[in-house]
């Protein structure tokens, strides 16, 4: 059998498997299905740890300026820019702010000072590490000149090409969830068994999936627990340039920085094998899980191109990239689900999407993440067989029955300190429930409950659960009573 499959060979070069195993792997997997990597993990040849390992590749850290893939113009242009906010400053501020090494600064500045765009004011030794720098009317005016192309002022960018190599050894199809990973991320919550069959072969996927159903039942909650079982850390860049253009992908809202890292500053001690030897223009996050709801329309799934900052802003799905991207009330937004389908048709199939800049050249990027929609409309109302078939797994999320409602609401009790009493919630079941005819939702106790702990409040007394408050929570909460 040929070894077609590039995390094979890459697996391989690393002498972490042999072409054998590899061959017996792609056996499997042809017969039984599954991921190459957790193939060779269930027959003993590579142990978790070190498929981990190998799948959080540290971007190394350049030598040089050819390892940066940028240009001596396009690193001196955002120097000068940022040393036009400083009135005086030393190598290790520049490398700080574009988070380059500072042999790259160091040559660097030493071109902007040949331009005589910023010299030395002062310094405590011979080596121009000790030097104090400051910019001059020159370097201002050049600045200005600079600001006009675009506003951009951070770390330096990666190229697209970087982008795209460690988006692969990242990537969420190398995500291995296992039965008691999913049952002990939804421990806080009443699950119905069948759901946790659906669930945990729909996330190692890494395809679609359609969660839908009645509102208030989890929908949301489900999609959010999914995102936090996406396994281990990876790196994020602050920003990619194609050409002479920015994006910036780095988000503090959707990116949240790893252990003890806070944007690639240090906060805590080193944790093993965290030395920080990697190329400090990326950011190591934990996988995104990025939600967008009714707000969302066709327009923020392209680049955003600010014409005053004159730097693009990447869409949703580039920055959920390596992680989840859930789709809330889908069928709600101001788009059409057919359009919004349509748009992603293509990476949902081919994993890669198609950006297009202002000028009109259009360059491809990774669409790598699991893609959830969530919705309270029945999906064939949505969208026609052929679109349904494009999202491999519908996951149902209904009602639940007496005996789940009633033990959500022994937890939302318990993680209240309130005491719960059967006799009042079967008050409430065959009293309020059964007589107004509305159907039981996972949201209601955590409701009704929160309406208790105001009513006591009010009344300056202690929460608990007892008809006279369960039934003034239900005529607030239902009105009619």
């Amino acid at each position: 059998m040929s070894i077609r499959d590039t995390l094979g060979e890459r697996l391989i070069k690393e002498g972490l498997v042999t072409q054998k195993q590899v061959e017996k792997a792609l056996l499997r997997q042809k017969l039984h299905g599954g991921r190459l990597g957790h193939n060779l993990a269930s027959l003993g040849f590579i142990s978790k740890d070190a498929l981990d390992a190998f799948f959080r590749h540290k971007p190394p850290v350049p030598q040089n300026l050819d390892d940066t893939g940028l240009s001596l113009d396009f690193i001196a242009e955002l120097a000068i820019k940022v040393m036009y906010y400083m009135s005086n400053f030393n190598m290790f501020d520049i490398s700080d702010k574009l988070k380059l090494p500072i042999n790259i600064v160091d040559g660097v500045i030493q071109h902007l000072r040949q331009e005589k765009l910023c010299e030395v004011k002062g310094g405590t030794g011979y080596e121009s590490v000790t030097y104090l720098f400051t910019i001059t009317q020159a370097g201002r005016q050049r600045a200005l000149e600079i600001f006009e192309k675009n506003h951009y002022v951070g770390p330096a960018p990666v190229t697209l090409d970087d982008y795209t190599k460690v988006s692969e050894f990242q990537t969420i199809r190398n995500v291995f969830i296992s039965e008691s990973d999913i049952r002990a991320a939804f421990s806080p919550f009443v699950i119905k068994e069948t759901i946790f069959n659906q669930l945990g072969p729909a996330v190692n996927s890494g395809k679609s999936i359609f969660l839908y159903g009645p509102p208030g039942n989890g929908k949301t909650v489900i999609a959010e627990a999914i995102g936090s079982l996406m396994g281990e850390d990876i790196y994020i860049p602050y920003g990619v340039a194609v050409e002479h253009e920015i994006i910036r992908l780095y988000d503090p809202i959707n990116h949240k920085p790893a252990g003890n890292m806070v944007e690639g500053l240090r906060t805590g001690p080193a944790e093993p094998g965290e030395e920080g030897d990697y190329d400090r223009r990326w950011v190591l996050c934990k996988r995104p899980v990025v939600l967008v709801g009714g707000e969302l329309t066709l327009g923020m799934l392209d680049l955003d191109f600010n014409p005053i900052s004159k730097f693009y802003e990447a869409p949703f799905q580039m920055k959920a990239n390596g992680g989840v991207f859930i789709v809330d009330d889908f069928g709600r937004q101001m788009v059409r689900p057919r359009d919004l389908l349509n748009r992603w048709i293509v990476p949902l199939e081919r994993r890669t999407d198609f950006l297009t800049l202002h000028t009109g050249k259009k360059f491809e990027v990774p669409f790598d993440q699991l893609v959830i929609f969530s919705t309270n409309i029945e999906p064939r109302e949505l969208v026609d067989e052929a679109f349904l078939r494009r999202i491999r797994y519908k996951v149902k999320i209904d009602h639940p029955s007496k005996d789940e409602y009633k033990e959500i609401f022994r937890r939302t009790c318990d993680n209240n300190g309130i005491e719960y009493k059967p006799d009042v919630i079967e008050f409430l079941l065959k009293d309020l429930y059964e007589r107004t005819g509305v159907k039981l939702n996972a949201c209601h106790p955590r409701d009704i409950i929160d309406q208790i702990i105001d009513i006591a409040r009010y009344r300056g007394t202690t929460p608990i659960l007892v008809q006279e408050f369960l039934e003034d929570a239900w005529r607030n909460y239902v009105v009619d009573i």
